[in-house]
């Protein structure tokens, strides 16, 4: 009897499917442990709570660090996804020469409403295991947002965060690696209709 197994991408191999056009022009994928993910349309919801959360961010952080929405960061050989949204430390070249990689990278957020489980259950593993110190999901089913710090390794092998806390969004939270700046998260959290 023959074992099937799924073929597993590099990075480089997922840049030449890129660059033979294997990928339609509008499709946004990302690679994840060596798969080739179709990335979920975003809904209204989505990408309003996205487009705030960038808003609030680029000015309050100015030049202290770079701010990237949904751009690449690699994280192994074969992982490179795209999250919401990136705060890097600044880096003479502007990341020109690569992508950020996890010594880069002082926070990842996610914005999930139909990914929760996903951001969650294979992304949160992933971005602890490689040195992501944290992690930040925008729940916009519960309307809160979990943030995710000190990553470590479980007795199981498998990887998490020690540190999690739900923050409402009628509060503040402060930025990871600049405790004098403050995010009010009132004005990322898109408000219901009527308000």
């Amino acid at each position: 009897m023959t074992a099937v197994t799924a073929k597993r991408f590099s990075i480089g191999e997922y840049h030449r499917l890129g660059e033979l056009g294997f990928f339609a022009p509008d499709e946004r994928v990302e690679l994840i442990r060596g798969e080739i993910i179709i990335m979920a349309a975003k809904g209204t919801f989505h990408s309003v709570c996205n487009s705030l959360l960038l808003g609030e961010l680029y000015p309050l952080l100015g030049k202290r660090a770079i701010v990237r929405g949904q751009e690449p960061i690699i994280l192994t050989d074969d992982s490179e996804p795209e999250p919401d949204v990136v705060i890097a430390r600044n880096r003479a070249d502007r990341y020109l020469s690569s992508h950020p990689e996890p010594a880069d990278i002082l926070l990842v957020i996610e914005v999930s409403d139909s990914t929760l489980k996903y951001d969650r259950r294979t992304k949160l593993p992933l971005y602890a295991e490689t040195g992501i110190s944290h992690y930040w999901i925008f729940n916009l089913l519960d309307n809160q947002l979990e943030m995710h710090s000190e990553p470590y390794q479980k007795q199981n092998g498998s990887y998490s965060y020690q540190l999690q806390r739900v923050v409402l969004p009628n509060q503040t939270v402060v930025i990871p690696g600049f405790p004098e700046l403050s995010l009010d998260l009132s004005s990322v959290f898109p408000a219901p209709s009527g308000e």
